[in-house]
């Protein structure tokens, strides 16, 4: 007979072979089992498990290194052992000393860095150790976490319905997006689909959210290099989306906008029109202001070729969203998007998709137009409330995926009895940050605040 590791090896090494992508591992709050998150070729999300022996599951890095940060995550907060992850240095275990959680460099003429983890900015909290020679980079330890909130293990126990409030809130830049997907969970979990009028609502607000995400990120890579001029032009445009937001929902970052089994958003044609013109003036403006990053030569000269993050590190890595796209791959979770309105979506990506800090910044445009343009469609009529309906199954556990401005975002939702047993938020930013490490890697120390501005991620989605 094989043993229950092997099997579960095995079955990994065919989803990998079968081009499924893997979206997440947890453990769940007894300890008993280990759940990995798999999105087949259809966009079909579905859980492979494996019971807990011993205080430990075989490591799956071998085969899978994006689940690396995953596995460290489960072993800090669950104090599970993954055999075969050596070494399996702490993650959130912020009391562990250097040289457990650093990777050792030696060599003459080699020294570290240490950045945060407080900043200069309004940023969260961040340690970078970097090891450098001279100015060049050799490699970068990050360690997050430092605000870690207890989220998901706060929702525990919670309605299905309550249980918004905890994702909803791990992040402002991402609230629709999670939202989104832990509703999109629920549903499943209790089986409803949302109707027409559901689908479109919450795509606006999806696309919405994306809007003034790309915004922000393109004036944060203006900041990246001192270009006061771009990073004040579109800072003004990323305020003006975010009022926008707070007018149609009352909330800047769109917090509330999304529940559970229904909408309970009401546009007269008259509030749907003047937000399509809104978002005209927009786009407009945000065209102006892109002709003249993109006449400025000196502007894209500092771009080019830095922080490279090419194809087949991309992929190992499992980096998803923007970034990924950048690099050449063109996977976007709205081209199988069922439960949002995206109907014929295709994803874009820039004639010069190198994965360098210009594709990456060059990937935030093309969203940015294919956003104005999927709003403009979808505001051509008033928006009403709406309910889902209950079309399907019940399910113990449910995946919800969605693309979120940064990519791929999962949330795994166990329920018994309407309540929450198990709650697992995997962002597009926490399935990004080891890609800014590896992009850093080679390039001149003062480069790294562009690279790391050219992916723009979110430390409140770790912070979870």
């Amino acid at each position: 007979m094989t043993p229950p590791g092997d099997a579960y090896l095995d079955r990994i090494a065919t989803a990998v072979a079968d081009g499924e992508q893997f979206a997440g591992l947890y453990a769940t709050s007894d300890r008993q089992m280990v759940r990995t998150v798999w999105i087949a070729a259809d966009g079909t999300p579905r859980p492979e498990s494996i019971a807990v022996v011993d205080g430990s599951v075989p490591s799956i890095v071998g085969l899978v290194p994006a689940a690396g940060w995953d596995e460290r995550e489960a072993h800090d907060s669950y104090r599970i052992e993954f055999d075969g992850h050596q070494p399996l240095r702490p993650l959130i275990d912020h009391d562990a000393p250097l040289e457990r959680w650093t990777v050792p460099i030696r060599g003459q003429g080699t020294y570290q860095v240490a950045v945060g983890p407080i900043h200069a900015g309004v940023i969260e909290s961040g340690h970078f150790r970097f090891h450098v020679v001279g100015d060049r980079i050799l490699h970068v330890d990050a360690q997050l976490f430092y605000k870690h909130r207890g989220l998901e293990k706060a929702a525990e126990g919670s309605s299905l319905p309550d249980g918004m409030a905890f994702v909803s809130r791990a992040c402002a830049g991402c609230s629709v997006a999670n939202a989104l997907a832990y509703a999109h969970a629920c549903e499943q979990v209790s089986g409803q689909r949302p109707t027409d009028e559901l689908r479109r609502v919450r795509t606006i607000l999806a696309e919405l959210e994306r809007v003034w995400n790309h915004l922000n990120d393109i004036a944060a890579v203006c900041a990246g290099v001192g270009l006061a001029a771009g990073n004040t032009t579109f800072a003004a445009l990323t305020e003006r989306a975010r009022r926008l937001n707070a007018t149609l929902t009352e909330h800047r970052f769109l917090f509330g906008a999304v529940h559970f089994g229904h909408s309970p958003l009401e546009w007269t044609s008259d509030t749907v029109q003047a937000t399509a013109t809104e978002l005209a003036a927009l786009c407009s403006a945000a065209t102006r202001g892109w002709r003249e990053l993109a006449f400025n030569t000196s502007f894209q000269d500092r771009l080019l070729d830095i922080g490279v993050l090419d194809p087949a590190d991309a992929s190992r890595l499992g980096v998803v969203g923007p970034a990924a796209r950048a690099a050449g791959l063109a996977d976007d979770v709205r081209t199988h998007a069922d439960r949002l309105c995206y109907g014929g979506f295709l994803p874009v990506s820039p004639d010069r998709a190198t994965g360098d800090v210009r594709s990456r910044f060059e990937q935030r445009g093309l969203e940015l137009w294919q956003s104005f343009t999927i709003l403009d469609q979808l505001l051509d009529r008033p928006v009403l409330p709406s309910r889902a309906t209950g079309e399907t199954d019940p399910q113990p556990i449910a995946v919800g995926i969605v693309e979120s401005p940064r990519g791929r975002t999962t949330c795994a939702v166990e329920a018994v009895d309407g309540r929450v047993s198990r709650l697992h938020l995997r962002t597009g930013s926490y399935a990004n940050w080891p890609a800014v490490t590896a992009a850093a890697a080679g390039n001149l120390l003062p480069d790294f605040p562009l690279i790391n501005k050219s992916f723009e991620l979110c430390y409140a989605c770790v912070d979870r």
